[in-house]
């Protein structure tokens, strides 16, 4: 199997590197050229070329624009990164009968209710980078190739910008800190990400009629205020220097902090078809958490949250 990824410095890409190897031949591209070759969502004529050149079975997109609030004043970058780059690469993949697996999250929903969200609800981003994300979903759809969705939510690695390195950083300088406490949702780990995509690839070998979109996130559910004060609690077992305890971490409404990208206020989603129809085990979102906080604490040091 022949796979070309694309986005391999993202929190996602990074883990996918490793967990695709075993699948077959993985050409790994960053937004940089490579070799003569471009992986730049922004440039589609010489990423449309890119993907004929290297000719692969599998095309696997990484890469995403992702910065929420920015989007609402860059709708233009937002909407050809997370819209546009999909249905060049969609109509590439069919062209090649090649499969596309492309990555999606929470915010095409409106976020209301407290019923996890499946596969069938119906879509109303909030935002212009939930509007952004749910174009491209509709035109890898839509485009007539074969194709793997994965919606996910609130992810997170031991490398890269995300909740945990910045509730580290700021406890290390607050001696309080106000989280919001009326979003719902479960942190998702760039390696569970990584590691079920890989295992349901290698079950599309056998059954390629199971191809389609699916929710992917980790068990259970939290809001971001006790997701920081898990993060806070375990810090502190492991004797780091945080001056913020866990009990001095406020818990705040949405309104609180202003944002420019309205949020929703439930992210739940509901994996029971990704689980049934490859067999796949979600483990709790704790366990994901709490490993890549072990590897930043225990691994990189101070550094990796500063």
């Amino acid at each position: 199997m022949k796979i070309l990824l694309l986005g391999r410095n993202g929190q996602v890409g990074w883990e996918l590197q490793r967990a695709l190897v075993p699948l077959g031949s993985v050409t790994a591209l960053a937004r940089d050229d490579r070799d003569g070759l471009c992986a730049d969502l922004g440039q589609p004529d010489r990423l449309a070329a890119t993907v004929r050149h290297v000719a692969p079975d599998v095309i696997v997109n990484a890469a995403a624009y992702t910065a929420v609030d920015q989007a609402e004043e860059e709708q233009e970058e937002a909407h050809a990164i997370n819209a546009t780059a999909p249905s060049v690469l969609a109509a590439e993949a069919r062209a090649l009968g090649a499969l596309l697996v492309h990555y999606s999250t929470d915010y095409v929903f409106n976020g209301s209710g407290e019923r996890p969200w499946n596969e069938g609800d119906k879509t109303a981003p909030l935002n212009v980078y939930g509007c952004s994300k749910r174009e491209g979903e509709r035109a890898v759809q839509e485009s007539g190739c074969r194709h793997l969705i994965f919606r996910t939510s609130w992810v997170y690695a031991a490398r890269g910008r995300n909740f945990i390195r910045t509730m580290l950083h700021l406890a290390a300088e607050r001696d309080t800190l106000k989280v919001i406490g009326d979003q719902y949702g479960a942190p998702t780990g760039a390696e569970l990400i990584a590691d079920v995509t890989a295992q349901v690839l290698a079950r599309l070998a056998a059954k390629p009629e199971n191809g389609g979109l699916y929710h992917l996130a980790a068990a259970g559910e939290t809001t971001w205020h006790e997701y920081a004060r898990f993060v806070i609690a375990r810090a502190c077992d492991d004797n780091w220097p945080v001056k913020v305890q866990e009990e001095a971490i406020e818990k705040v409404s949405t309104g609180f902090l202003p944002v420019k990208a309205a949020r929703p206020l439930n992210s739940r989603l509901d994996c029971t078809q990704v689980k049934e129809t490859f067999g796949i085990v979600l483990p709790d979102w704790r366990s994901g958490v709490l490993r890549a906080l072990q590897e930043i604490l225990a691994c990189e040091g101070k550094e990796a949250i500063s």
